[in-house]
């Protein structure tokens, strides 16, 4: 059986980790018959934005806890993820990604990841295990690796940042993956695009498939 971490950064896509992006990859990963373990740091969320309307509220939220919410309270530490224990990663998105793993949303090209997470990213480049990341989580893996071929769809600006910081960033349709065979990196643009869900599942079971097939 294929073990797969997975690294979440909160609940809800705007200030954590974009729920139907992460429960589609556990779906995925479940129809492939991998044994799952979820992640998630535990550190306060940069910021806690009403989901309803979309501003933001003076509570502090932890990042684990909140995660706990979606992987229905079986998670753990990222500190506690040993990359030796794996065959593979994936990194769901939602701005959680880009405001608590790294700080990619506010700084772009100049981002700072998490040093947990940069720390791990680096073990699964270097043992050659593939990766997978989706929605603006390929950026922040670019962020922490200097390199690495990926998608986030075709917004510019972001794909901009990502040519910038090293990597090399190629435009894909919604239910489209893109593969990096040199490092097994797998991406794909999910909610980077406003586009059906029905598209958006059809790239992640691309992603997750592929992933497990690169094992």
């Amino acid at each position: 059986m294929k073990k797969v971490a997975v690294i979440l950064s909160g609940c809800g896509h705007l200030d954590g980790a974009e729920i139907r992006e992460s429960v589609l990859t556990l779906l995925y990963l479940d129809k492939k018959n991998a044994e799952i373990e979820v992640f998630a740091p535990d550190i306060n969320q940069h910021h806690v934005i009403n989901h309803l309307s979309g501003e933001e509220t003076s509570e502090t939220r932890n990042v684990l806890i909140e995660s706990a919410r979606i992987a229905r309270g079986k998670i753990a530490p990222l500190t506690d993820l040993k990359p030796d224990n794996f065959d593979a990663l994936i990194m769901p998105g939602g701005y959680g990604a880009a405001k608590n793993l790294s700080d990619f949303a506010f700084k772009g090209a100049n981002a700072v990841v998490n040093d947990d997470l940069k720390k791990i990213v680096k073990s699964f480049l270097e043992a050659r295990k593939p990766i997978g990341a989706i929605c603006i989580s390929p950026a922040v893996l670019v962020a922490a690796i200097k390199c690495g071929t990926v998608t986030i769809g075709d917004d510019e600006e972001t794909a901009s940042a990502i040519n910038q910081i090293g990597g090399k960033h190629l435009n894909c349709a919604t239910n489209e993956i893109c593969i990096d065979e040199e490092r097994k990196i797998v991406s794909t643009s999910a909610y980077m695009r406003d586009d059906s869900l029905a598209k958006i599942s059809d790239g992640i079971e691309q992603l997750v498939n592929k992933v497990i097939e690169l094992i």
